[in-house]
C-alpha cells in the first residue's frame, strides 16, 4: 500500500503540472525551476530564482562577456583615475525603462542611495560602503569615488539599476513593485502566478535591439522528475538536468532528436553548513572531526554519478584564487571517533548516540524540496555520522519556508550551494559584519584573521597580492570547516534544438539570450 500511495502522489503531480502548462507561441522559451522567486528586485533578491529573472529584466552598468571580461551595459564606456579611487561611468542616450522614461544618472545615484540605506534589507551593501562620494556630473555621467582602492569596484556596478522615478519616497523592502518591477532589460514583465509561472514578454525598445525570443516563461516545478516528464512531453524547453538524467534519461532517442545537452565545469559548490550560535558546533576538532567523518567520494559516486570534483573551500578549481594546497578531509572515521573523544564526547548511556554535558549529539539537516542531490547528500551523511555516534535528522523544506528559516535562523545545520562571482571577493558571505537578516553569512561566522585579509583583498588591485590573500582565506576556512565543503558539481543544462545561436563559452550558454533564435520553418513545439 505504501508503494501504490507514492505512486499515486507521483501520477498526481504529473498530472498537475501538465494541465497547469502556460499557453505560448512556439517562438517562446519555457525554463524551469524548482523554487520560486522572493523578490523581482536587484538590490533586495538573495536567491538564485529571483536572480535569473531580473538578470532579463533590469541592467548594470556594466557587464560580463562570454569570455568572462567586464563590458559596458548601461555604461558605454568609463575611466579610473590613476590612485585607482574614482571610476566616472559614461552613460548610454536614449534608454528608457519599460514604461517609457529615460534612464539618466539621476536612476545611478538613487540606486546607490539605497543600497547603504541601512532600512533596505541588501545583502550587496558592503560592496558600496567604501564609496566616499557618488555623483552626477551631468544627465549623462556619474561619477564614484572610494575612500581606499577598491578591487571589486567595477564588477560592483553590474548590479541592476531600479528606477528613481518610481520608487523615490518608498519603502523598497515591501513595495509592490517587487511583483511587479520595471527595469530597462531586454524583457518586459508581464505577470506572476505565484508557485506557478513567472511570464516575460520581449522589449520592443530595448537599446540594443529587441529579442529574437517573443516571449520567457519561468515554470516552478518543486519536483526534478516531473520536470523532466514535462521536458519529454513538450511542456519545458530548457532545464538543470540532474546526473541520472544527464547519463541516462536523456540518451533516448526521443530526446537525442529534439534536444541539446551541455556540460561545463560550475564555478560554484554545494556544503553542509552548520548554525555557528549552536553549541554542539563550536569547537573546531568537533567540525573537523565531521569532516573526516563525511564520505565526499561516496556522495560525488552516488549522487552525482561522477559529474562533479571534490570541494575543500570556498572557491572552486576554475577560480584564480582557489587554493590546491589547502587542507583537505579524508574519509577516515575511526580518526573522527577519536576527536570526538578527545573533544569529551562519549556514549554514556549506550544507546549508539554520543554524550556530553547532559546533551546527546543530535541535530536536524536542513534541506530544499526538488533537489534530489541534496537531499540525497543529506542521507548519506546521516549514515556516516551514525557510524561515529552523531544522530542526524533530514528536513526537506519547500524553497519558500526553507528561505524564511535561513533567514530566521532556525535551524542547526543546512544544504545548500553558492554560485560565485567572477572576482573572488567573498565578504558578504565570510565577514563578521554580514550577519544581519537578509545577508549571506547566516551561519554566524566570525575570525578576525578573515575579516582583515577579506578587506586587504578589497584593497589592492594587484592580482599577486590578491591570490595570496584569497589563498589564506581559502586555508583558513578549510582548516576550521565552518562548512563541511561537499562538491563541486558540473553545469548541465539541456535546451530544446529549435533555438539556434546557443553557444557554450567560459560564461555558459545563457549569457548571449537576447541572441537566440528559432528559425521561421521550426516554429513548432
Amino acid at each position: 500500500m505504501k508503494q501504490l500511495s507514492i505512486y499515486i502522489v507521483a501520477v498526481s503531480v504529473i498530472f498537475f503540472a501538465c494541465v497547469q502548462r502556460p499557453e505560448r507561441n512556439p517562438n517562446t522559451l519555457v525554463m524551469s525551476s524548482i523554487g520560486d522567486a522572493r523578490r523581482l528586485n536587484p538590490i533586495l533578491a538573495n536567491d538564485s530564482a529571483s536572480g535569473e529573472i531580473n538578470d532579463l529584466v533590469f541592467n548594470g552598468l556594466v557587464r560580463y562577456d562570454k569570455n568572462i571580461r567586464l563590458v559596458g551595459d548601461l555604461a558605454e564606456r568609463w575611466t579610473i583615475s590613476p590612485d585607482g579611487k574614482t571610476v566616472t561611468f559614461h552613460l548610454r542616450k536614449g534608454v528608457t525603462w519599460h514604461d517609457g522614461v529615460e534612464f539618466t544618472a539621476e536612476d545611478c545615484l538613487f540606486t546607490y542611495r539605497m543600497l547603504i540605506n541601512p532600512k533596505v534589507v541588501t545583502p550587496y551593501s558592503s560592496s558600496y560602503m567604501d564609496v566616499s562620494k557618488a555623483e552626477i556630473l551631468g544627465r549623462y555621467i556619474f561619477r564614484v569615488t572610494y575612500k581606499e582602492p577598491f578591487s571589486p569596484a567595477l564588477e560592483s556596478w553590474a548590479m541592476g539599476m531600479i528606477p528613481r522615478h518610481i520608487l523615490s519616497g518608498k519603502d523598497i523592502n515591501s513595495d509592490p513593485f517587487n511583483r511587479n518591477p520595471i527595469g530597462t532589460g531586454p524583457y518586459r514583465f508581464k505577470e506572476w502566478v505565484s508557485g506557478q509561472k513567472i511570464v516575460l514578454v520581449a522589449n520592443d525598445d530595448y537599446f540594443e535591439g529587441r529579442p529574437n525570443i517573443d516571449q520567457y516563461i519561468y515554470r516552478i516545478i518543486p519536483d526534478n522528475s516531473t520536470m523532466f516528464q514535462e521536458l519529454l512531453s513538450g511542456g519545458v524547453d530548457m532545464m538543470g538536468l540532474n546526473p541520472l538524467q544527464y547519463l541516462r534519461k536523456s540518451e533516448s532517442r526521443r530526446i537525442k532528436e529534439n534536444y541539446v545537452k551541455f556540460r561545463y565545469p560550475a564555478n560554484g559548490y554545494t556544503y553542509l553548513g552548520y548554525n555557528l550560535s549552536n553549541p554542539l558546533f563550536a569547537d573546531k576538532k568537533v567540525r573537523q572531526a565531521l569532516a573526516h567523518a563525511i564520505d565526499r567520494q561516496s556522495i560525488i559516486d552516488g549522487v552525482l554519478l561522477g559529474i562533479g570534483r571534490p570541494c575543500t573551500g570556498p572557491y572552486s578549481d576554475v577560480s584564480w584564487a582557489y587554493n590546491a594546497a589547502a587542507k583537505s578531509f579524508a574519509y577516515m572515521p575511526d580518526a573522527a571517533r577519536d576527536m570526538l573523544r578527545k573533544a569529551g564526547w562519549e556514549d554514556i548511556d549506550n544507546d549508539g548516540v554520543l554524550d556530553k554535558g547532559g546533551r546527546s549529539f543530535r541535530f536536524t539537516i536542513l534541506t530544499n524540496q526538488g533537489n534530489n542531490q541534496r537531499v540525497r547528500a543529506a542521507e548519506i551523511i546521516q549514515q556516516n555520522l551514525k557510524h561515529i555516534g552523531v544522530a542526524i535528522s533530514i528536513r526537506v523544506m519547500e524553497w519558500q519556508a526553507f528561505l524564511k528559516q535561513v533567514d530566521d535562523r532556525s535551524f542547526d545545520s543546512i544544504i545548500l550551494g553558492w554560485s560565485m562571482g567572477r572576482d573572488p571577493d567573498i565578504y558578504d558571505l565570510w565577514h563578521s559584519s554580514k550577519t544581519k537578516k537578509g545577508e549571506y553569512n547566516f551561519i554566524g561566522y566570525k575570525n578576525s584573521e578573515v575579516d582583515r585579509l577579506l578587506i586587504a583583498g578589497r584593497r589592492t588591485f594587484d592580482v599577486k597580492k590578491r591570490k595570496k590573500i584569497y589563498h589564506r582565506i581559502h586555508a583558513i576556512l578549510a582548516d576550521e570547516q565552518p562548512y563541511a565543503f561537499l562538491y563541486v558539481p558540473d553545469a548541465t543544462p539541456i535546451v530544446h534544438k529549435r533555438f539556434k545561436g546557443v553557444e557554450q563559452a567560459p560564461l555558459g550558454i545563457f549569457y548571449n539570450f537576447k541572441d537566440w533564435y528559432v528559425p521561421k520553418n521550426r516554429m513548432e513545439w
